[in-house]
């Protein structure tokens, strides 16, 4: 749990432990007039924040660690595994038209163009799709080929990396989904990964709203 934001009696109890610690829950009721009871909660967040570091029979004292650093040092334990979403893709032997029934249908602003065994053959955004309805042309027998970036020109990122190199790719190379992707040995010299999963800028909203309501 990390707060963002302290409550004043939080903050009172943080200026107590800089000024005094190692301190005892017992005195740092004392000092506020409130029992341990009430207190516990508050002592709790502050705790399991990392704002505060507590030792059997010596009390709490206090880590030196802003709410950002923590938030940073948070971030920095996250990987992408743990956020990322469902993959929404389509086959390479799609059509321009299957593209945008799906991107409609699922009401995503990227694909992922895969083969038959699931492995990133390119990906196609709503740019993309714009541009060819605009400029003509039969898009319902059209390829995704024909309008899709093809690999090795699609940035993604792995079940292993950090949410914060991947949040830096999305905001780096301007695109609001990255594949999540796992390196497949092949027998050539050519590298291939399947698509396990799909990184956007949606997981990283919902990722800062639960670290800021302490979830």
């Amino acid at each position: 749990m990390t707060p963002i934001e302290l409550t004043k009696r939080q903050e009172e109890i943080i200026r107590i432990v800089k000024e005094e610690g190692p301190i005892t829950g017992e005195h740092i009721a004392e000092k506020l007039d409130l029992t341990r009871a009430t207190l516990r909660p508050d002592l709790a967040i502050l705790t399991m924040s990392g704002l505060l570091e507590a030792r059997p029979r010596v009390g709490y004292f206090y880590s030196g660690k802003s709410t950002q650093t923590l938030m940073a040092e948070r971030l920095s334990r996250i990987k992408v595994d743990d956020l990322k979403s469902l993959p929404i893709v389509i086959s390479d032997k799609g059509s321009v038209y299957d593209s945008i029934v799906t991107m409609f249908t699922e009401d995503i602003g990227t694909l992922f163009v895969v083969d038959e065994e699931g492995c990133l053959e390119g990906a196609v955004s709503r740019k993309d799709l714009l541009k060819i309805t605009v400029g003509g042309g039969d898009f319902r027998q059209m390829p995704v080929g024909m309008v899709m970036t093809r690999m090795p020109n699609i940035v993604t990122t792995s079940p292993e990396e950090t949410v914060f190199l991947a949040a830096r790719k999305l905001i780096i190379h301007q695109v609001d989904a990255l594949p999540v992707v796992i390196n497949t040995k092949t027998g050539g010299d050519r590298e291939v990964f399947k698509v396990v999963g799909r990184f956007t800028k949606t997981n990283i909203t919902r990722l800062f709203v639960e670290l800021i309501e302490g979830h």
